[in-house]
């Protein structure tokens, strides 16, 4: 097979060595990041299904999907859940295969209340989620794309994807940041601190701001003075956490910069279960991080959502993930590279493993030419397709993260 395939030099400034830098992560009990997590679950558990009743995976996407927050009433002290948040699962599924049925509804249920006990400490998925199950057959065009036979399926969609390698250390500091927060050992030493953590970041030149949310979780609070005592607390460890892995020395960290004393529980940010979900914000598949765990604003990113999609033909899903794996092969396998950055363009009812065109621009180092690298690059890119039936198949089993 001869695959389409571009390879160019990228005439840029590697983004560390710009003067501006913003980075945005939204943390495990963001509404945006339940959406996306609770979602694709669904996918996997869906996959299994399909897998173990028809030895392949039938048509699916769970990725329209809205979490609408529920209302709750902050006390110190503890708070009150009035009215339980709705997740409601939308978009297809196949339910049924030549008298074969799947049980839909209680499998993707199944799958948010086992992800909801699994994450968020304080949500009872019971008690404080109802959920609404939206799912209805696919088309006849794309079903029938998963009745055809081969090593790998056709695209189901004409779309493109862009990915990149490596992160700057100033996106791994945003991750990092956010990933600590919610560690179990921090949440051991800080119980008041809930799930719903977000994390914006920018540097200029030598300087980084961070500016960081975190839900306190009421039950935990006493009062005014024990939420800013408690606060200062977090702030101090986390300030040390960010010196401790951050390249500048000038650092400005900020924390719930909403809150003002004075004001009672309107000036400080309380929650009942540790995510704003549960009575301030709600949550939708795709407005959260990018495959890589971040959100960079200075980078090339894509419109599709990769959570909830199916994971053998969804483009959307597939070369989202896939670009960002070539980009980091690409980066370990080929020296003298700064930045990597490669698309995939789909064609409708093209096979996955043909992308309409395959596109790797590169930054390269002082003393390496285009011409030096340029079959190497295209050598690991034609590799890594070849094998994407098996990457389909970590994506199916859960294997590889997508926020």
């Amino acid at each position: 097979m001869t695959r389409n395939i571009l390879v160019e030099e990228f005439k840029q400034i590697p983004l560390e060595k710009q003067k501006l830098e913003i980075v945005e992560r939204k943390g495990l009990g963001h509404p945006d990041s339940i959406c996306d997590a609770i979602f694709d679950r669904v996918s996997v558990e869906l996959s299994k299904e399909y897998l173990k009743k028809f030895g392949m995976i039938m048509h699916h996407n769970a990725d329209k999907s809205l979490l609408v927050a529920g209302e709750v009433e902050t006390r110190f002290g503890g708070g009150e859940v009035k009215q339980p948040m709705l997740l409601i699962f939308g978009d297809r599924a196949t339910e049924e295969v030549e008298g074969t049925k799947i049980p839909v509804k209680d499998i993707a249920i199944r799958a948010a209340k086992s992800w909801i006990k699994e994450n968020l400490r304080f949500v009872d998925p019971e008690k404080h989620m109802r959920y609404q199950v939206e799912f209805k057959p696919g088309s006849a065009a794309l079903t029938d794309i998963f009745k055809r036979k081969g090593k790998v399926l056709s695209a189901n969609d004409t779309s493109a994807a862009v990915g990149y390698a490596p992160m700057t250390w100033t996106e791994q500091l945003v991750l990092k940041t956010e990933r600590y927060l919610n560690s179990p050992e921090f949440k051991k030493e800080f119980p008041v601190s809930g799930e719903d953590v977000k994390v914006m970041g920018f540097r200029k030149n030598d300087e980084l701001y961070l500016t960081v949310g975190v839900a306190f979780v009421d039950r935990f609070v006493e009062s005014e003075d024990d939420y800013f005592r408690k606060k200062g607390d977090i702030l101090k460890r986390l300030r040390a956490f960010v010196e401790e892995n951050s390249v500048v020395k000038k650092i400005k960290l900020s924390l719930n910069t909403l809150d003002m004393r004075g004001r009672g529980v309107g000036g400080t940010y309380l929650t009942v279960l540790g995510t704003s979900a549960d009575g301030a914000d709600s949550g939708q598949v795709g407005r959260g991080n990018r495959p890589n765990g971040v959100i960079p604003l200075n980078r090339h990113v894509g419109s599709e959502a990769a959570a909830g999609k199916n994971p053998i033909s969804h483009v959307g899903k597939i070369y989202n993930l896939l670009t960002h794996r070539i980009s980091n092969e690409i980066y370990n396998q080929v020296s003298g590279l700064d930045e990597v950055y490669v698309w995939l363009v789909s064609q409708i009812g093209k096979s996955i493993d043909e992308p309409a065109i395959a596109a790797v621009r590169v930054i390269t180092r002082s003393g390496t030419t285009i011409e030096g690298v340029r079959g190497q690059i295209a050598e690991v890119v034609d590799a890594e397709l070849e094998r994407i039936d098996k990457f389909c198949m970590e994506l199916a089993e859960g294997k590889i993260p997508i926020c």
